[in-house]
């Protein structure tokens, strides 16, 4: 008999996934940090519900059709180690639901933890203009419009394809007026859009060994948006030497490198780069203008 005919409602089909799960080795940590929150997630997705899931639905019987599209997507999670946003075309990041699809990151970075605290102490004041550089999915800069409703805001990206997402995302939530999607390889062409109040930028910086060592689920995401070199910082380099010629002199970056913070420390001692205690994995640190202008001594 097929697991299909056996499962009756959301409950059943929550009790199959976790057993699933239990059965593999699976990685955690695109939007769920649990089997349970991402059992949840994918099979309240799968129905066009609630990301979070909602007690209430639990004994809803299910259609055949329901059951089987289920099941298959337990198997893909499982057997395959898709993520679960991939399986479902969207990501809940900060209460705001993003279309996602292979061509971009799962939104996951801390750095929205910052966003929706207004980034202080370190920011004076509401940012006027705001640039999510390495935009992908478009999460991070959607999420500081909804933040600063008065910004303008540039989603740039050299990826065209994630810049396809970004814009339908911008469209979902109806913020054509004030967001531009600009595809730049980096800072190339963005000058004059600037000058940035505020600069957040959450770009490849994945180094050579975790590169190797990356679980499977990471796999289905793209190599580009993840690989920087053998140390994790060539595209830091890039950004770090073209950020004066678009930031305002007040400005600030919010930028993550993820577990290569020692080797970005190491190669810019006189940054003085302030990091944030985070509930997420860290790796983001702070900056002002000034210290991007006056501080970009790199080691060879």
């Amino acid at each position: 008999m097929r697991p299909a005919d056996q499962l009756f409602n959301i409950r059943d089909v929550i009790r199959y996934a976790l057993t699933r799960f239990g059965e593999h080795e699976l990685w955690y940590g695109h939007g769920t940090d649990t089997a349970w929150d991402e059992a949840i997630a994918l099979v309240f997705g799968s129905l066009n519900l609630d990301l979070e899931g909602d007690d209430r639905l639990l004994d809803a019987n299910l259609t055949m059709a329901e059951r089987e599209r289920l099941v298959a997507r337990i198997d893909q999670r499982v057997d395959d180690k898709v993520p679960t946003p991939y399986l479902l075309g969207k990501a809940l990041f900060h209460g705001l639901v993003f279309e996602v699809n292979a061509d971009t990151l799962i939104p996951r970075s801390p750095i929205g933890e910052l966003l929706v605290d207004e980034i202080e102490p370190w920011l004076a004041r509401p940012p006027h203009r705001i640039l999510d550089l390495c935009t992908g999915s478009g999460c991070l800069g959607l999420l500081a419009a909804q933040v600063w409703p008065e910004a303008e805001v540039v989603l740039a990206d050299i990826s065209e394809q994630a810049l396809a997402v970004a814009r339908r995302n911008t469209e979902f939530y109806d913020l054509s007026d004030r967001v531009k999607v600009v595809q730049s390889d980096l800072l190339d062409g963005l000058k004059s859009y600037g000058p940035f109040d505020l600069v957040i930028c959450n770009p490849p910086y994945v180094d050579q060994r975790d590169m190797d060592e990356l679980p499977a689920e990471y796999l289905h995401e793209p190599d580009m948006a993840l690989a920087s070199g053998s140390d994790g910082l060539d595209h830091w380099r890039r950004i770090f030497k073209e950020l004066p010629g678009v930031m305002a002199i007040d400005a600030i970056l919010v930028g993550e490198v993820g577990n290569s913070w020692p080797a970005l420390e190491a190669a810019y001692p006189r940054m003085g780069f302030t990091w944030p205690e985070l509930e997420g994995d860290g790796g983001v640190f702070v900056v002002d203008a000034k210290v991007v202008r006056d501080g970009l001594y790199c080691a060879p």
